[in-house]
């Protein structure tokens, strides 16, 4: 299953990246990415690099269990595990490319603390403030059950701690400041990744 869970890696990386990328060129003349934020060495910086990193090692995870230099968790090594994954690695491809497009034109990675953005807060944004990040969770979920290796479930760990520091360290500070009480009263109505749930 390593093979299925390179090819939707790849899927993935040139559908949400690649082809949202161009997208948003075509649209608005720019790529919508504004790399990593902060003084090198700073606390915002490290979160921006460490994101970088685990996205890359979540990518080679599968690469690495097919080339025998990782093997998969037996415990984990299993139909009844691996093809939900499949199911729940799907739902996060689709979840994610629907938020990505539900932003528009404000879609970004990366901030620009000198750029204004509209905030969106209609469709799936009204469900949950950050539901790219929920699609990119829901997906690392399923790419782990898939290819469950030493690599592949501690980088799903360090990805969820890495998005939870980059959403509280970079873009809430930002949003905050950028659209002042609106984006207040929405943190307080909307939960973080999940409905209800880290609202505030």
């Amino acid at each position: 299953m390593a093979v299925s869970a390179l090819i939707l890696s790849l899927i993935f990386a040139a559908a949400a990246f690649g082809w949202r990328t161009w997208w948003q060129w075509h649209r608005t003349g720019t790529t919508g990415f504004h790399g990593i934020s902060g003084q090198p060495g700073s606390l915002e910086w490290l979160v921006g690099v460490g994101l970088v990193v685990v996205l890359v090692v979540e990518l080679a995870a599968p690469i690495l269990q097919l080339a025998g230099i990782v093997a998969p968790i037996p415990l984990l090594d299993r139909p009844i595990v691996q093809w939900p994954g499949l199911i729940i690695a799907l739902a996060g491809i689709g979840g994610t490319l629907y938020a990505q497009h539900a932003m528009g034109e404000s879609w970004r990675i990366g901030v620009d603390k000198a750029e204004h953005t509209t905030l969106v807060r209609s469709g799936v944004f009204g469900m949950v403030r950050n539901p790219i990040y929920t699609g990119m969770f829901t997906f690392a979920a399923g790419i782990t059950a898939i290819a469950p290796n030493p690599v592949a479930v501690p980088g799903f760990l360090l990805l969820i701690t890495v998005i939870e520091l980059q959403v509280r360290i970079v873009e809430e500070p930002y949003l905050r400041t950028e659209h002042g009480t609106d984006y207040r009263n929405y943190a307080a109505e909307v939960g973080r990744f999940v409905p209800a749930v880290g609202r505030g």
